[in-house]
């Protein structure tokens, strides 16, 4: 899986888990360490985990990826996942603010979501076809 690819995997993963304001962005042309950020915020300590989590352990059991190293503990306001090309950061609101990763990359252009048809309308879509 390419680096885009898994960083809007993991933006999606967040997601699931109604991580608050998922950013990614392209630090290609910015840094040499990694390819993408991907930045989520949690609520609260146990929300926080559980988009570690879901991250960790979808990316494990579905794709066979594990992070090459992982920092922060499930106490800690700022979570970080390296997989390398994609580093993602689950953080809280006040950390997030904080240090401002949006505002101290921000030459990084940021990864938007394409948008998607929405199941009603692929439905939609099928019935028509059956019709005509």
């Amino acid at each position: 899986m390419d680096s885009k690819k898994l960083a809007l995997l993991c933006r999606d993963l967040a997601d699931n888990k109604k991580a608050e304001n998922t950013a990614v962005l392209d630090v290609r042309k910015l840094s040499s360490v990694t390819d993408y950020f991907v930045i989520a915020t949690g609520t609260s300590q146990p929300h926080l985990r559980a988009i570690a989590e879901e991250i960790t352990s979808r990316l494990r059991d579905e794709h066979d990826l594990r992070p090459v190293r992982t920092e922060g503990s499930t106490t800690d306001a700022w979570m970080v996942l390296d997989y390398f090309d994609v580093i993602v950061h689950v953080m809280n609101t006040e950390t997030r603010a904080r240090y401002d990763l949006e505002g101290l990359w921000g030459d990084a252009a940021p990864v938007k979501p394409k948008k998607k048809t929405t199941r009603l309308k692929l439905k939609t879509t099928k019935t028509q076809r059956g019709k005509k």
